[in-house]
């Protein structure tokens, strides 16, 4: 079985990668793809925990905007040395819109310290909502989102313009087989609507299996692949364990609900996604 999706600690995961190959491993998981958001600097740990016991396939999660909400763009097999210095931007992006969202809760009264980001950790909300429930602000993470970090809280802070188009573009000049990801997730426009336009931008793969897609999706998704072409991926989105605290409320739509390996993925999904990344580096100019 494979899992397409998943986040360490670099970006916003709950488990370091080599906690989390272990946990793959643990749940019966062939191959793994490490997608951080706007970050590579997990793959080396995972690689190195992994050994024979799976396959690391190396990724990313690209966070654009799109009619003015998030839309996140998967890239799978980039050539890690073209691609690291342009998220170099994308990182430091991460850490202005965290410092303006610490900025806010300041002025609303709710004062933080965010924890120390090392070399190319991507900070999320997640990172922020940790820091209100340890200054005792709010007694969770969950609560943090719905009174002040959800998309519509006084808090909120929308990532820096960066147009689908051009993650996409991005993602392709380095080599990544680009694929929207969870598209019925995205609440700027209709898949519809939207997948011809990401096509005609160099589109080449949908995230078609995902926990927040009903089996209904899934089979709309797939029917749109074909019409296409397009690659099919899917993964669990894994961020880590699921919150315990008894009488907990459940976690934002976002959030991984689901564990490893629980899609039950065949490994046939990787081997369209190898041909695509093999055709895309040879239409590369040569260095």
């Amino acid at each position: 079985m494979l899992d397409l999706h998943s986040h360490t600690t670099f970006s916003d995961g709950t488990l370091t990668p080599t906690a989390l190959v272990a946990a793959a491993v643990a749940a019966g998981v062939k191959a793994l793809a490490i997608t951080d958001h706007d970050t590579l600097a997990g793959w080396d740990e995972a690689v190195e925990a992994a050994g024979d016991a799976l396959e690391i396939v190396p990724g990313v999660e690209l966070s654009t905007v799109e009619n003015g909400r998030s839309l996140h763009i998967l890239g799978f097999y980039p050539n890690r040395t073209a691609l690291e210095p342009p998220l170099q931007e994308r990182i430091a992006g991460r850490h202005r819109r965290a410092q303006q969202m610490v900025d806010k809760l300041g002025e609303l009264g709710y004062p933080i310290e965010l924890p120390p980001m090392r070399g190319n950790m991507a900070p999320g909300r997640p990172h922020i909502a940790a820091a209100l429930v340890k200054a005792g602000h709010v007694g969770s993470k969950r609560e943090a989102f719905d009174r002040w970090l959800g998309d519509h809280g006084p808090a909120y802070v929308q990532y820096e313009k960066f147009s689908a188009a051009a993650g996409i573009q991005l993602l392709r000049d380095c080599g990544a087989v680009p694929v929207w990801a969870h598209p019925y997730l995205f609440k700027g426009s209709t898949v519809a609507t939207l997948l011809p336009q990401l096509v005609d931008a160099g589109l080449m793969g949908v995230e078609v299996y995902h926990p927040h897609h009903s089996p209904s999706d899934m089979r709309r998704l797939e029917e749109r692949c074909r019409d296409y072409g397009l690659v099919m991926t899917g993964g669990s989105d894994y961020h880590g364990p699921a919150e315990t605290k008894p009488g907990a409320p459940a976690k934002r739509q976002h959030d991984s609900a689901i564990g490893l390996n629980q899609l039950n993925l065949s490994l046939a999904l990787l081997t369209p996604l190898k041909q695509a990344a093999t055709r895309l580096q040879e239409l590369l100019p040569q260095p």
